[in-house]
């Protein structure tokens, strides 16, 4: 059994693709920039918004960070609880919190939205800590994963990050601590994708999280 569970937001706590591609569809057209398709679009939801805008329009980091900050600003006031928790989550963190897991959040989205839109879902009930980024990008993955792990007493050993994107499979090895992945969220979406990053176990759905967390 694992004693201290760091959930991803994005992609495994809750789907929160409506408000981020809206929001990036918005800081996109601001920026004078062509749309892009769907499918594409969901590869906005989880990673840094910089990054993605990067990768996808080639703009450097200094352009990035404007784009950034206009889609945050349009998120937080008009997309950002445009989101609905998967089904299941709140019966396995029910579950964990009865069997005394410790359970926090570590996320990229940034500090105050993530609290925000944890608070108003009602996460905050089972988990504490709960992280996010900071505006410039600065702290990575296993930064906000550690500070996780600081606030709740735990080493890497006794800890393992659900997450549903390769972000989140490299936080946790930059982390030093167990990895499970989820593919009903935006990144992985089967066992292939996982097969490359050491992980203790897959979830298709969150209830699935249960078995492997307590060892059954």
């Amino acid at each position: 059994m694992i004693r201290n569970v760091i959930f991803d937001l994005d992609g495994t706590l809750l789907d929160t693709r409506e408000g981020v591609i809206e929001s990036a569809k918005y800081a996109a057209k601001e920026m004078g920039y062509s749309s892009l398709p769907h499918e594409t679009m969901l590869t906005f939801v989880g990673p840094p918004i910089q990054n993605s805008f990067m990768k996808h329009y080639g703009c450097d980091e200094e352009t990035a960070q404007k784009a950034a900050n206009i889609f945050r600003d349009y998120y937080k006031n008009k997309a950002l609880l445009l989101a609905e928790p998967y089904e299941g989550i709140y019966d396995l963190c029910k579950i964990l919190k009865e069997k005394g897991v410790k359970m926090s959040v570590a996320t990229y989205k940034r500090e105050d939205y993530a609290q925000t839109l944890l608070r108003h879902f009602g996460f905050d009930k089972f988990c504490n800590p709960m992280h996010g980024a900071d505006n410039n990008n600065i702290l990575k993955k296993e930064d906000i994963v550690r500070m996780c792990q600081d606030e709740m007493g735990a080493s890497g050993d006794s800890c393992v990050l659900i997450g549903d994107t390769d972000n989140d499979a490299k936080g946790a090895i930059k982390a030093h601590t167990k990895f499970i992945a989820v593919t009903y969220g935006f990144g992985f979406k089967n066992e292939k994708d996982v097969i490359d990053y050491p992980h203790i176990g897959i979830a298709h759905k969150p209830i699935e999280i249960k078995d492997i967390i307590l060892g059954k």
